[in-house]
Formats: structure tokens, sequence, C-alpha cells
């Protein structure tokens, strides 16, 4: 199955202060590293920017397609209907998201994902669910129908007798790296495990 993939970066980073999506990580940026991980199974990969969003398209990888969002004070979703218009969804079969603010995702995650052949596919950690969701592009088309004030997790929860989760162990899923502690803490935790 042809699978698309979108990785959401349009946020200000106003805790961190800088811009999450170049943050350094595993030799690379929060971003590369997601791409890295999203091109081993998904094409396109694309990267949808909001503040600052000229720049940081400028700086995001070769192999990512820029996509920006001037709509993003608005809401997550409008940066994840921004990536979805960017695909043709009736070429993909279906489209795996997430935040920027999920870098150490691991690949064995993601192929676990794909793996499936479920609606929606959400990886869980110690009975919580994390990123990214995979979801079948006819699912993923309703994003675009959703008013600019709705939540992601609506179309989510809406569909939630068609959820596969699939129990991981890699505490990738669960980061939310929204400030400069819980960066620190990221790192950390990278170094403890090299």
């Amino acid at each position: 199955m042809k699978t698309a993939g979108i990785i959401l970066a349009a946020g200000e980073s106003r805790r961190m202060g800088r811009a999450k999506a170049f943050l350094p990580f595993r030799g690379g940026t929060f971003l590369s590293t997601l791409a890295g991980t999203f091109e081993q199974f998904c094409s396109p990969v694309i990267a949808v920017f909001g503040f600052d969003g000229d720049a940081a398209a400028r700086n995001s990888p070769d192999r990512v397609i820029p996509v920006i969002n001037r709509e993003y004070r608005s809401g997550m979703l409008t940066s994840l209907q921004a990536g979805l218009r960017a695909i043709d969804l009736q070429v993909i079969d279906r489209v795996l998201f997430t935040l920027v603010d999920h870098p150490a995702v691991s690949a064995e995650t993601v192929a676990a994902l794909v793996a499936t052949e479920a609606d929606i596919v959400i990886p869980r950690l110690n009975g919580k669910r994390g990123h990214p969701v995979l979801m079948r592009a006819a699912l993923a088309s309703e994003y675009l129908d959703e008013p600019g004030d709705a939540k992601v997790r609506d179309a989510i929860d809406r569909h939630a007798d068609r959820i596969l989760y699939v129990d991981v162990d890699d505490p990738g899923i669960r980061d939310d790296v929204d400030d400069p502690a819980v960066y620190e803490a990221l790192l950390a935790r990278e170094a403890a495990r090299i």
C-alpha cells in the first residue's frame, strides 16, 4: 500500500524559544531525523511549516516537500489540512502523520504500524496512545471538511471502533518536546541509549 507521510512543524515554539524542527538530534535535526524514519515507509514525505514558514521551508531537508500553512495560528488541524491538500489522495492508500515534537519514534514502531491493514493505527505504550498515527486516505480526507477550530483527535475518536492499537516498547511515541527541560531530558535518554 502506498503511504504518504506528514510531519507537522508549524507552531511558534514559544516555550522552546527556537524552532523545534531544527533542534539538533542524532546528528541531524528533529525534522531530518523524523523524515529519515518516515521515508523508509512513506512517499512523499511532507513537512508543514507555519511560523516563519518561508525560512523554515528553505532550510528543510531536500528529501522533504515543504508546505506552508499561513493559517497555522488557527490550530493544528489547519496544518494537517495543508499537508493533506499537498497529497493526491486518489493515489495514496494511507497517511502517516505526527508532530515534529516526536523525533525519537523508531523505525521499528513505524514498521509495526504499516504492517497492519486497519483503517486507523495508533501506537500505544503502557496503555497510553502516542504518535505517529496511520490512517486510510479515505478517512484522512474527512479532515479536509472539518472546521478549522476542530481538533485532530475529533475525527479519530469519531471512528473509535476502527482503531487498531499497536503496543510498542518505544518511549519516542509519547515524547512531547515542548520546552528546554524536556529537550534536555530527551538528549539524556539518547545518551544513555548509546
